[in-house]
């Protein structure tokens, strides 16, 4: 049995389906369902908040997929090593979606769960990709209601990765050995800046969509109120500004896992169009 935590989720669904089409055993664990799940697979409800809810959901469980809501209020990082012991004592296997920023803040929340799982005993495998190109979404609304997005820092290169590819290279180590005390850093094939990735969007569908730069302090502001988290809003516009000069790295790891090359941001603008129509 495969376990997959967070299952409702944009990457956590992708596991589930990707688990689904080879016919594997898998439990899909939310605290809420609000989409359908494959038909072949169990759910389970739980929730972070309440690590003791994990032990049922958990019951059988071979392997673990877990994903972490780091924006959620009640779901905060000294949590982790209850959330990492619950679940070493089930399963021998557990994959954890971190982010890049483990590796140069130690005191960040993903930092904290990586660390919590190792001490907790169990064999582990990090994930650590760069920028979700789910995350263009943000201007989704913007993209409905008219050709112009307002947002700063048009200039900053990333290589965003598309939620299938992380996905993929979780299926392979959750079932294959050979990737216990990994850090994969992972990445889309290329970098492209914001104004950019307007630009792959517009291609998408059929748009010509045009960037207007807005204040930092508007943005923060903005990202606080969605995100209900100023300071991780603050750390976000960090990031930004600084891939203006320092544009995101690009990793082969993807295609060295699986066999197969990252998609482009243009493939996964194509792939989820309708979101912005």
């Amino acid at each position: 049995m495969i376990v997959v935590v967070g299952g409702t989720g944009r990457v956590g669904r992708q596991v589930v389906a990707q688990l689904a089409e080879r016919d594997l055993p898998v439990r899909v664990v939310s605290r809420g369902f609000t989409a359908p799940v494959p038909s072949a697979a169990e759910t389970a409800r739980a929730d972070l908040a309440d690590p003791a809810s994990l032990e049922p959901a958990l019951h059988g469980a071979e392997s673990v997929f877990l994903l972490w809501p780091f924006t959620s209020p009640e779901v905060t990082a000294d949590l982790a090593p209850k959330v990492a012991a619950i679940t070493a004592r089930h399963a021998a296997r557990v994959v954890y979606l971190s982010a890049q920023a483990a590796a140069g803040q130690p005191g960040s929340f993903w930092a904290l769960a990586e660390r919590a799982i190792e001490d907790s005993g169990a064999g582990w495998t990090f994930l650590r990709p760069t920028g979700f190109a789910a995350n263009t979404l943000m201007w989704a609304d913007q993209i409905r209601s008219g050709d112009v997005v307002r947002w700063p820092f048009a200039t900053a290169a990333r290589a965003l990765i598309d939620e299938r590819d992380i996905a993929a290279v979780a299926v392979r180590a959750l079932t294959e050995a050979g990737h216990a005390g990994a850090r994969y850093v992972l990445s889309g094939p290329g970098v492209l800046t914001q104004a950019g990735q307007l630009a792959a969007i517009g291609q998408a569908i059929g748009r010509n969509l045009s960037w207007e730069d807005m204040s930092r302090q508007a943005a923060q502001e903005a990202l606080a109120a969605a995100w209900g988290d100023k300071a991780f809003a603050e750390t976000a516009l960090d990031a930004w500004e600084w891939f203006i000069d320092h544009p995101e790295a690009v990793t082969s790891t993807v295609q060295d896992i699986t066999g197969s090359p990252a998609r482009s941001f243009a493939d996964w603008a194509s792939a989820n169009a309708a979101d912005f129509r």
